[in-house]
């Protein structure tokens, strides 16, 4: 059985009864409640992640001792940083000490379980920039409102736990070649949700998705070849969105005047 703090669980409970950071009430039964696999606390345990997932998980609590400045919070479009987007990213933000916590195939639940066994302890980041969600869309087709539960779970908790770090949520990515497109389609709505997390002190929300789309909101595999990962050329235009974002909120502690 996993251990959890009475903290987390009451910061999860909170979430599921409607007590979340956006105020906004959820009507769940309570045997609904102990059935949301995006707040269930897991490692990520499909066959193909097995080999890797626990030593990456325990490569990053020894990175620690780094003490990050900027952290990222994520999944494969987090962990692609470290591959395809390394370029760019040591262009774009490698005059700081940073640590990449973007794991492929995450989901909500699995950030959670990281977050309980010691990913963010011992660290004080200036800002952590995050994004998950796209995996619980693409596995599970979980419903919207679950999926925003777990990401105002993992806010509320990097809250309790980096008080004084300053955090970035970036909008779910577009998936799928169109805006029709079904999986597209629910991250847009938790989207939706979760940009009422932000309050513009401790807790900023950006939506950059428009550098992967062209005027009638088409994806092109040029840009994301599998339509849901960037390419090198996907994460140089995503560095660039970023760029004066990260460097506000690092100098000053808040985001650019035309980003609010």
């Amino acid at each position: 059985m996993i251990r959890r703090t009475p903290a987390l669980l009451l910061i999860l409970l909170a979430t599921l009864s409607g007590c979340t950071t956006s105020g906004e009430p959820d009507h769940k039964t309570e045997q609904q409640e102990a059935t949301v696999p995006a707040l269930t606390l897991a490692p990520l345990e499909e066959e193909w992640a097995i080999d890797w997932w626990m030593p990456r998980h325990e490569e990053k609590l020894a990175a620690r001792a780094s003490d990050p400045e900027l952290v990222f919070l994520g999944d494969s479009i987090t962990q692609g940083w470290e591959g395809e987007g390394a370029e760019a990213f040591e262009a774009t933000f490698g005059q700081w000490r940073t640590l990449n916590l973007g794991f492929s195939g995450d989901r909500t639940e699995n950030v959670l379980w990281r977050l309980e066994h010691g990913e963010v302890e011992g660290i004080d980041p200036k800002l952590l920039v995050m994004m998950i969600g796209t995996n619980n869309t693409g596995h599970r087709m979980d419903p919207p409102e679950d999926v925003a539960a777990g990401v105002t779970a993992i806010v509320n908790e990097l809250r309790r736990r980096l008080p004084d770090t300053k955090i970035l949520l970036l909008a779910i990515f577009p998936r799928g070649e169109t805006p029709a497109d079904e999986m597209r389609a629910n991250n847009r709505d938790i989207n939706r949700m979760i940009r009422s997390l932000a309050d513009g002190s401790e807790v900023f929300y950006a939506n950059v998705n428009r550098v992967f789309m062209d005027g009638q909101g088409q994806l092109h595999s040029d840009i994301m070849p599998d339509l849901l990962h960037p390419n090198a050329e996907g994460y140089e235009r995503l560095a660039e969105a970023l760029k004066p974002m990260v460097q506000s909120l690092m100098t000053r502690g808040t985001l650019p005047a035309q980003e609010r």
